[in-house]
Parts: C-alpha cells; sequence; structure tokens
C-alpha cells in the first residue's frame, strides 16, 4: 500500500523516486471512490495508450479530453494542462540561454517544445534585425494542409512593416517526421528569391519534428545567402 502513498514517499525518499504516475498524483492530491490518485494518474497517462506513463502525453490532451474521465474535472483538468504549460516553458527558458539564431540547433532547441506536440501545421515567421536580435515573431498559419498556402507577399509584409533585415521560417510536420516535402523546398527557394530583390535575407527554414528538426538551408534549398557564422 505504500506504493500508493507517494505524498509520503515523497517526503521520505525525494522527488526521483516517484514514478511519472506518483508525480502527478500529488499534483491531483485526489481520486475517485473507485481509485485513488495514483491509479487515476495512469489512467490519463495511458489515455491514448493504454498502459502508458509516458508524461509526453499531457501535452496532446485538452481540457474536453480530460474532462472525459471519470474523476477528473475543471479544477484538475486545469491543474494538469497547467503542469505541462510549465513543463514547455522550463524547457523554452533553458533554450532561450543558448539562443543563436544563426544555430539551426539552438532555434530548433528553442521551438520544439512548443510546436513539436502540435496536431495540425503551424507556421512561425522570426523577424531579425541587422544583428541578427529578435525584433518579433509572429503565426502565420494554423492548421494550413501544407507551406504551399504560406504567402511570400504576406511574408515581406509584415518584415517590412517591423523593419526586419533578416527573416527565419518553422513550421512543423505533424507527423513527426521532419523530411522536407517538395513542396517545402519550392516555397523556400521562392521566398529566398523575393527576399533577395528586397534586401532581406532569409536565414533559414526549420522543419520540427518530434525531438527532431530539418534545416533547409543545410539542405540545399537556400542559396546565396549570408553564411551562418556572420
Amino acid at each position: 500500500m505504500r506504493a500508493e502513498m507517494p505524498y509520503e514517499r515523497f517526503l521520505a525518499f525525494g522527488a526521483s523516486s516517484l514514478t511519472n504516475a506518483e508525480l502527478l498524483a500529488i499534483i491531483l492530491r485526489t481520486g475517485t471512490k473507485e481509485k485513488n490518485a495514483t491509479q487515476l494518474s495512469r489512467e490519463i497517462l495511458g489515455y491514448y495508450e493504454k498502459g502508458s506513463t509516458e508524461l509526453s502525453t499531457l501535452h496532446r490532451l485538452t481540457l474536453e479530453d480530460l474532462k472525459t474521465i471519470p474523476g477528473i474535472g475543471e479544477v484538475k483538468a486545469v491543474k494538469i494542462l497547467s503542469l505541462a504549460e510549465i513543463s514547455r516553458r522550463l524547457v523554452r527558458e533553458r533554450a532561450a540561454s543558448r539562443l543563436v539564431f544563426s544555430s539551426p540547433s539552438a532555434v530548433a532547441d528553442y521551438y520544439m517544445e512548443q510546436m513539436r506536440h502540435l496536431e495540425t501545421e503551424t507556421a512561425i515567421l522570426v523577424l531579425l534585425d541587422n544583428r541578427m536580435a529578435l525584433v518579433r515573431e509572429e503565426v502565420l498559419s494554423l492548421g494550413t494542409v501544407n507551406c504551399t498556402l504560406l504567402s511570400p507577399r504576406e511574408i515581406f509584409l509584415r518584415a517590412l512593416r517591423w523593419g526586419a533585415v533578416n527573416i527565419m521560417l518553422l513550421h512543423n510536420h505533424p507527423s513527426g517526421d521532419p523530411t522536407p516535402s517538395e513542396m517545402d523546398k519550392d516555397i523556400t527557394e521562392r521566398i529566398c528569391r523575393a527576399g533577395q530583390l528586397l534586401g532581406i535575407q532569409l536565414i533559414d527554414h526549420l522543419i520540427i519534428g518530434d525531438l527532431s528538426y530539418t534545416s533547409l538551408r543545410e539542405y540545399g534549398c537556400i542559396p546565396d545567402c549570408i553564411p551562418m557564422d556572420a
């Protein structure tokens, strides 16, 4: 029975001794008449795949999903989603300290937790000044079917509005595979060419997968732009 008393185990042995379900149970505090908090936590983590203990499940769950689980009302659901958001922000803050926009891996690290759990394709435009410092970031599209729906006109109107000298694009592949499609490569080349005419450099276009990414600059789709170590 001690295994079902996560709060006491935390005090006796520390957080590292607890399972994912037990840590979540401490947040929930209570279960139902039929199941204790730890059992309820196991059910939440196994929402998509029975028996799963992965905390990444929490990033995929919505308020509505959680409220379908017996024993999870609005208060518990909000706590769980807040916990998931805290974890995303912790990863983002850690990555921010290493963020250099000329480094594809650093940029991918920074945006990974924000984008890899998205179930629809989303594109982000990053606007940079002449020192490669962040001016602004904007969501270009939500739930687009593919990258051909990105409008070079809209991209450069936004860049000119905010006085950006350099830009970077990111979009996710909900499948988790960051391999660029022919459409991804085509739109990247068109945006790069348009930017050169306007004096606005496309630094890179990153495709975010599940803990993986592809830099279309490194892929050879962004010719004659400034060197990455500039």
